[in-house]
């Protein structure tokens, strides 16, 4: 269980709006207010998150359903304070994305399908939060790729998910109907 601490009298919360306006250069997720420093990815990591991109792309481009966005993606989670995250690789369908009030800003209508690639120092504790902030604002499917394991886990929920390793082929179940892509080529270098 996570212990939330009080936020000191001096301490100012930053809101999303000022850190998209404050032009912050480092990589960071905001958290309940408070800037969360992240190292740059690996090249490694970019490249899986470009094997990602690509796939979803093709797919969605075919069907004109929505955007496939990549690059850490700002997605509200919470509001009062802010928390900000910053996903690998997002899928937002048309429907939702007509619902997204700034074209400029950080995503406040969630996104449909959203990739998260670990990273080394990444901690389960971390990810799992992180999931858990998805599924409330509506994320209906998050993929969690592990490139040490080379596999991918679908989540649906924090109960509901399922492992694709190298031999199998991952879908988009109801979220990108008749979607499928081997795991093999995520995996590709």
């Amino acid at each position: 269980m996570a212990v939330q601490l009080a936020p000191s009298q001096t301490e100012t919360l930053m809101t999303g709006e000022e850190l998209l306006a404050s032009g912050h250069s480092a990589l960071c997720e905001l958290v309940e207010g408070r800037i969360v420093p992240m190292s740059p990815t690996s090249f490694k990591h970019g490249n899986y998150e470009g094997n990602f991109y690509e796939h979803l792309k093709a797919y969605v481009r075919r069907r004109k359903s929505g955007k496939v966005l990549v690059g850490e993606v700002g997605l509200y989670t919470h509001r009062n304070p802010d928390t900000v995250r910053a996903a690998d690789v997002a899928f937002i369908s048309n429907e939702r994305l007509a619902r997204q009030s700034k074209a400029g800003g950080y995503l406040e209508v969630a996104p449909e399908l959203v990739v998260e690639i670990l990273s080394p120092d990444d901690r389960w504790s971390d990810v799992t939060q992180k999931l858990r902030e998805y599924f409330a604002v509506d994320v209906r499917l998050v993929w969690v790729a592990d490139p040490e394991a080379r596999v991918v886990y679908a989540y649906r929920s924090l109960t509901d998910v399922r492992e694709f390793n190298l031999a199998d082929t991952i879908m988009g179940d109801d979220v990108l109907p008749e979607f499928s892509v081997p795991v093999a080529s995520l995996f590709e270098e």
